[in-house]
């Protein structure tokens, strides 16, 4: 089973999405653009590194470029058992799971970046990565300082980061080599993220998360905050907001992906943290960076290899699935906006809606891709929408499923 992965701040650099400006792809960043009412080429081409070290600017543009990267992916019909993402990047993978629109994780994501920001202001922390010791020393580390310093990411085995006031962390680093630490990198970051210095920022993004819609993802959602797949919408609001002050169980995450028969996984999105993460966590899963365009051709390499990732089943040659069913697809890339057909406006509609209540007719408008009109070329019952109501999708995506008439059969 494929799982995608995707980075959180940390991993952008300056020119980051030049490699992608003649992907069909890039349309992403216009369109995230649109939503944040800001250039966000500029941020991804021209960007130097001071800028892009500015929590808001670090947190979107990775965001955004990580979309790019999976909408690419999409456009070679791959897609994931689960998904997962290293803090910020666990927002992405709410949208790459369709429990998120990607307006909305848009949205959510600058009230994230700018919360942070000010908390940091408020409260400067910093954060530093311990090498070469256990989990258990690096608690007792932080435990014996007087100061206000934490355990902030589970990255690997041998690999803790620890975060809070500068004084405290440093003095951590401290004890942590004397209880058998190698090393102590330092992160050229202002706040002490995944920690209690973070709780200021926490009643403005809980305001956030209260006006955001989340749907039930359609994969399962492995979180930081507690390393368990989730799969009902309700849970994400909570989690999101717990993630705040509490450590990125990243270890964890990526065992339990492994535990759920994940082997492969894909990181989409800048840098490649995460890949060398996972080949020291889980040395039996394939990692795959895909960072630039050079990379979809080793991951579909991969795919065509492994019987067990498999690419969408209909295109443009393959709407007619059994001799009484039929998928409509979508004509090119954009948010899926589906009609509200006798009440069915989703998959989670779908039950309560009886047999035969919605039915369609040879060119009915079934919803929108864009600016594009999406209308059925058969005639029959509407089973489901296989898109959630603003969910991005990609040309010959199948986007609703018919039942159809006799006279359609043929």
């Amino acid at each position: 089973m494929l799982a995608f992965t995707f980075p959180g701040q940390g991993s952008q650099r300056p020119g980051m999405g030049r490699a992608w400006i003649d992907h069909p792809s890039w349309e992403v960043v216009e369109e995230a653009s649109a939503v944040a009412g800001r250039d966000l080429a500029s941020l991804l081409l021209d960007a130097d590194a001071t800028e892009l070290t500015l929590t808001a600017n670090a947190q979107l543009a990775t965001f955004v470029l990580s979309l790019v990267v999976l909408d690419a992916v999409e456009r070679l019909g791959l897609v994931p058992g689960a998904v997962a993402g290293h803090s910020l990047g666990e927002y992405t993978a709410l949208v790459a799971s369709g429990s998120l629109a990607f307006e909305e994780g848009v949205q959510l994501v600058m009230e994230r970046g700018d919360a942070m920001h000010h908390c940091a202001d408020e409260r400067p922390g910093t954060m530093a990565a311990v090498m070469g010791a256990d989990d258990d020393a690096v608690e007792a580390a932080c435990e014996r300082v007087e100061g206000e310093v934490w355990i902030a990411n589970f990255n690997a085995p041998g690999q803790v980061v620890i975060a809070g006031t500068p004084d405290a962390v440093a003095e951590a680093g401290r004890i942590a080599k004397e209880l058998g630490a190698r090393k102590i990198v330092p992160f050229p970051v202002a706040g002490a993220f995944h920690t209690d210095l973070m709780a200021p920022a926490r009643p403005r993004l809980r305001k956030a998360l209260a006006g955001t819609t989340f749907l039930d993802p359609e994969v399962p959602v492995v979180a930081n905050v507690d390393a368990r797949a989730h799969q009902e919408a309700g849970q994400w609001p909570g989690l999101l907001s717990a993630q705040l002050c509490s450590p990125v169980r990243w270890r964890q995450v990526v065992s339990t992906l492994a535990r759920l028969g994940v082997t492969c996984l894909a990181e989409l999105g800048p840098g490649g943290v995460l890949t060398g993460l996972a080949r020291r966590i889980e040395p039996e899963v394939r990692a795959i960076s895909v960072a630039v365009p050079e990379d979809l051709d080793v991951l579909v390499d991969a795919a065509a290899g492994n019987e067990s990732w498999h690419a969408y089943a209909a295109s443009h040659q393959g709407e007619r699935l059994y001799t009484s069913e039929r998928v409509v697809v979508s004509p090119g890339p954009g948010e899926f906006i589906p009609e509200p057909l006798a009440g069915v406006v989703g998959p989670a509609d779908l039950a309560r809606t009886p047999s035969g209540q919605a039915m369609i007719g040879v060119g009915d408008l079934i919803g929108r891709v864009g600016s594009a009109e999406v209308r059925s070329p058969f005639a029959g019952e509407l089973v489901a929408f296989l898109a959630h109501p603003s969910e991005r999708v990609v040309e010959g995506q199948p986007v609703a499923w018919l039942r159809v008439s006799p006279d359609e059969r043929s």
